[in-house]
């Protein structure tokens, strides 16, 4: 599901403040998340103040979101902004097939024939 974002200045970098402001996330608020998401890493100046990019930007608005209004907590956040960038779906807790809209004997089915693909690939090597 794509987030709506609000809109954004047309400028590359924002700092803290503008961040802040745009994002309506409190600026320690945006720090912790910093240091408990891998993915949110701004820029430095060499004064050590922090630099957000656009895409800084598009993940404070997601992990936002995961968090509000999927209520999720800050790991559940982390590792669902990690799946989406490796091309998983994001994690949805112990129902993952229902979210998904997948039956759990179709997943099943497709475990296996991973498990036999890769028994497949092993034995090529």
């Amino acid at each position: 599901m794509e987030i709506k974002l609000p809109p954004i200045p047309d400028k590359d970098y924002f700092n803290m403040g503008e961040t802040s402001r745009i994002t309506q996330v409190p600026s320690h608020t945006l720090r912790y998340w910093e240091s408990h998401v891998g993915d949110l890493r701004p820029a430095r100046r060499t004064s050590g103040h922090r630099r957000y990019s656009r895409s800084n930007l598009e993940i404070i608005f997601q992990i936002k979101d995961f968090i509000e209004r999927r209520k999720m907590t800050i790991e559940g956040a982390r590792r669902a902004l990690s799946e989406q960038r490796h091309g998983s779906r994001p994690a949805q807790g112990g129902a993952e097939d229902v979210a998904a809209g997948v039956p759990a004997t179709t997943l099943k089915v497709l475990r296996e024939v991973r498990k036999e693909l890769d028994s497949i690939i092993s034995e090529l090597k």
